[in-house]
């Protein structure tokens, strides 16, 4: 059974993508687990806890 990868497994192999892709890797490896995660938030934004609009329990 396949899962849904967590925000931090998303954040990891997009970070390791980003320092693949660079010409030359430079830098340290939390700034681009930062830029990593800042994009996977601007991509997928936290959904917030609370009722959804006009969904009605009964």
């Amino acid at each position: 059974m396949e899962h849904e990868p967590s925000v931090d497994e998303q954040i990891r192999m997009r970070a390791y993508y980003l320092w693949e892709q660079a010409a030359e890797p430079k830098g340290t490896p939390e700034q681009y687990w930062e830029q990593a995660r800042s994009e996977i938030e601007k991509e997928a934004p936290p959904v917030e806890s609370g009722p959804v609009s006009g969904d009605t329990m009964k």
